[in-house]
């Protein structure tokens, strides 16, 4: 990259009055070097088309997100300091990394993840959290006032970012809870800790989830939120309306317009759960 000399030496000290670590200075310059290299031109002399059309080329060699973000780095500290081209560096994007599906449990396997949960506490909460989609803090901390049978509601206190909620009680999972609190008598927390004045421990919960998962046989890696993205999922296979789903889940926003949406709370008890569609025994046998 020979008449590129001039420019790598001014590329240096930029990078050298801003303090720039050895590392990083050489990543740059690579970068920078292999971006000429691509189109056999001066990078003086190339356009933000061009770097989109190396950014594509990247792509296509199955380049990683953080190295590719390294070269956007690069790229923009070459036109926006070594260049003084201000204007180009908000022009080169960086990449965000495609969001990964989550694990979904299908009916079935919902079925024989909750039956190969060991104990009556544990795969109460696990089962009501499946019921209502909720996060395993949410779960863990259900209190029996919270459980409105009334209104067949439940109250989620306190969830992501302390915001306050209703969910659907299925009618199965009163049921449920019924027999559970039969056997049991919690007091307060609806699944108290072994200290009954705490709710238990979410850890708990995950550790349940992981011994569940190997005694069902399950090829997925199954969690707590693998249950709510269950929950959400099959809602959706049943035709639900997104915006109820929203509201169920506690998103402040699945779209952007989705946070100025309202759901009554007598739509959200004529949701029925997805529990009501499986046949689940409650009791673990002895």
């Amino acid at each position: 990259m020979a008449e590129m000399s001039p420019l790598r030496r001014r590329m240096i000290e930029d990078m050298t009055v801003r303090n720039l670590s050895p590392a990083t200075q050489r990543s740059y310059l690579y970068a920078v070097t292999k971006f000429s290299r691509y189109f056999s031109r001066s990078p003086d002399r190339l356009s933000v088309e061009d770097v989109r059309a190396f950014q594509v080329h990247l792509v296509s060699t199955g380049i990683s997100w953080p190295a590719l973000n390294q070269t956007v780095c690069a790229l923009r500290f070459f036109y926006g300091v070594t260049l003084g081209q201000a204007e180009i560096p908000e022009r080169i994007a960086y990449a965000r990394e495609p969001r990964k599906l989550p694990v979904v449990l299908n009916a079935d396997e919902v079925v024989r993840f909750l039956e190969a949960v060991a104990s009556l506490k544990t795969r109460t909460a696990l089962t009501t959290a499946y019921a209502a989609g909720l996060r395993v803090s949410e779960a863990a901390g259900l209190k029996v006032c919270d459980i409105d049978s009334g209104r067949m509601v439940i109250r989620v206190e306190h969830g992501k970012g302390g915001k306050d909620r209703y969910v659907m009680l299925s009618a199965q999972l009163l049921r449920i809870l019924r027999t559970y609190w039969r056997l049991a008598r919690p007091k307060h927390w609806l699944f108290p800790g072994r200290d009954e004045s705490k709710p238990i421990d979410v850890q708990v919960l995950h550790s349940s989830c992981r011994s569940a998962c190997a005694a069902a046989d399950l090829a997925k890696r199954v969690t707590v939120h693998t249950l709510r993205h269950s929950f959400a999922t099959h809602l959706l296979e049943n035709g639900t309306d997104i915006r109820i789903i929203q509201v169920l889940l506690g998103h402040s926003s699945l779209s952007t317009t989705a946070r100025y949406t309202r759901v009554s709370n007598a739509l959200i008890r004529r949701t029925e759960s997805p529990l009501d569609r499986l046949t689940l025994e409650v009791v673990p046998p002895a």
